[in-house]
């Protein structure tokens, strides 16, 4: 992601757009847009940095927290408007997302 942002260095771009998180590192969010992430566009609705985007985001909405039950399912298709649109996935395409990030 820093090369495709023409940052110099993997530690300037993670001092800049990057936090911890327990033990984890996270794209910051910004608490004046709602909490958005630092890479989305708000006017655009899009992302900025798609193509090259971390495994957080590639498997979203595909979480633990996210797909723990009817309930949790329904708060994240009302956070986020986009989950439960769209493309329908296999359950095992979903599970191997699910896998690839503990949240």
């Amino acid at each position: 992601m820093a090369g495709e942002l023409g940052i110099a260095s993997v530690e300037e771009f993670e001092n800049k757009y990057v936090r911890l998180v327990g033990i984890r590192k996270s794209l910051k969010e910004l608490p004046h847009s709602n909490w958005d992430c630092v890479f989305f566009d708000s006017q655009m609705r899009h992302c900025r940095v798609y193509d090259v985007r971390p495994q957080q985001c590639r498997t979203w909405p595909f979480w633990d927290s996210n797909l723990r039950d009817r309930d949790s399912w329904q708060r994240t298709c009302e956070t986020c408007p986009g989950s439960g649109q769209g493309k329908i996935h296999q359950l095992t395409t979903i599970e191997e997302q699910r896998k690839k990030v503990r949240v």
